[in-house]
């Protein structure tokens, strides 16, 4: 293989005028993430249409902050490897690369399999730790069994994806969800629409659709003559490249995992309000701000992979060069993005719920949090830089203090007398406010230390 056309084709981000690189990058990325959403969106919507407010609080609220919490540690640990892969697709490593993508496959189909079997069994005792009301309980156990039977096909796509990406390319995964996402609307409109399956249609249509989302990328994978081809014939643990994984990666996924638990316990607050109506509330916030969410989360999957194939070059200039100009946009694009949600709440939130007083406390809830989104939206570019470069042990202690810990303090010593959605909406706030001047500093000592000219290895 020629290695030169190799890293001269488009998918070089260590070469071009940084801004277009990047935009051209991140389209993409941001484009398919929106598609994601449109997952839970649709499944909301159909849902809250076809079925009732109570159906929708099944589905979402415990099940998601559960799924989350399980699903987002292993993606975590995954997200080691794309790291690895961006890295050694920078520096002309191919070897190393192909190894940690044949690596990491074995890793998510036995994790995966593992999730899927604990699941069906630990799902009942896990929505009772969050306080999932009765009358939600058989909706909700069932939706999650099913939901995790796809936990092979999601942790491999999320293999896939990132792969792509860190390679640059992130127009094919778009084309992949597309295609995903309308297969999971018309499933949903078959299910539940047409079947009456209820929510057990909305958990299988989620799973075909993503098995469908692999196949098309395991397609992809198989047939291409690049770097990252993949062959059954090369499938082994690689105990080196097992080991740089889960260094890289531990740490992103344990930081998932404390957001996961954090929210686990702001799930059961808002559940211990006792009204289902707070809940379906807290379920329509959440799928409305997701638009939100999957547009900073496409910013850091950006940087990230720019980071590290600039990173993996040794061009640290264009790589701090294509952080701000990152942070740039990305703050530009919250502000209009936060103000055009404000100005949608009502009609918006209408889709979802068929309460007024729902409406009402989820507009409430909307007004606590949306106007300071740019917090986040700070320290995502910060430390999706700092992932590229494979620095992830410090951001997690930072994330461990200052949004774990000081959100599950506040849970039990601030709520308590302020027990309403005002209250615990606020925590959101003021932790990312403290964890982003955290990020600030540690950046900074990261520059003066020359971490970030690579004094570190890479792996």
């Amino acid at each position: 293989m020629d290695i030169q056309n190799e890293r001269t084709n488009v998918n070089d981000l260590t070469q071009g005028v940084v801004w277009k690189k990047l935009l051209r990058f991140l389209f993409p990325i941001l484009t398919g993430l929106l598609f994601q959403q449109l997952y839970n969106t649709a499944d909301a919507f159909i849902v809250g249409y076809f079925l009732d407010d109570n159906a929708l609080a099944a589905v979402g609220g415990s099940v998601s902050v559960i799924t989350n919490l399980i699903i987002g540690f292993f993606a975590g640990l995954v997200s080691g490897a794309t790291v690895m892969i961006s890295q050694s697709y920078g520096a002309g490593d191919y070897d190393r690369l192909s190894r940690t993508l044949h690596t990491c496959f074995v890793f998510c189909v036995g994790v995966g399999l593992a999730i899927t079997v604990g699941g069906y069994f630990a799902a009942p005792g896990a929505l009772r730790i969050v306080k999932n009301h009765n009358v939600l309980m058989h909706d909700s156990t069932q939706y999650l069994r099913i939901y995790l039977c796809g936990a092979v096909p999601l942790l491999v796509y999320n293999l896939f994806q990132g792969t792509l990406q860190a390679v640059g390319d992130s127009g094919r995964p778009l084309k992949y969800l597309i295609c995903s996402c309308l297969t999971n609307i018309a499933l949903d409109l078959l299910f539940i629409g047409v079947f009456g399956w209820r929510v057990m249609g909305a958990a299988l249509a989620s799973v075909l659709s993503m098995c469908l989302c692999t196949a098309l990328a395991m397609g992809h994978f198989l047939r291409t003559d690049k770097p990252h081809r993949f062959s059954f014939a090369k499938l082994k643990i690689d105990r080196s490249v097992l080991g740089g994984m889960i260094h890289i990666g531990l740490p992103s996924g344990l930081q998932s995992s404390m957001y996961s638990l954090s929210n686990i316990i702001i799930q059961a607050a808002i559940n211990g309000l006792g009204d289902t109506n707070i809940v379906s509330a807290w379920t329509a916030t959440a799928r409305l701000d997701g638009l939100y969410w999957v547009t900073t989360n496409a910013f850091g999957i950006a940087i990230s992979s720019f980071a590290g194939q600039c990173y993996g070059a040794g061009k640290t200039e264009r790589m701090k060069q294509a952080m701000r100009t990152c942070m740039a946009i990305s703050l530009s694009v919250t502000a209009l993005l936060s103000t055009f949600l404000m100005l949608i709440a009502r009609p918006a939130y209408s889709l979802f719920v068929k309460s007024p007083v729902a409406i009402d406390k989820a507009i409430e809830i909307m007004w606590c949090i949306v106007p300071f989104y740019f917090t986040w939206s700070y320290s995502e570019v910060l430390t999706g830089t700092l992932r590229g470069t494979g620095n992830t042990f410090i951001p997690m202690i930072i994330v461990l203090i200052g949004t774990c810990i000081f959100r599950v303090v506040w849970m039990y010593t601030v709520v308590p007398a302020w027990n309403n959605v005002v209250g615990i909406s606020i925590v959101y706030v003021i932790s990312w406010v403290i964890t982003g001047v955290a990020f600030t500093f540690y950046y900074i000592r990261c520059r003066k230390n020359g971490f970030l000219n690579g004094k570190r290895s890479r792996f």
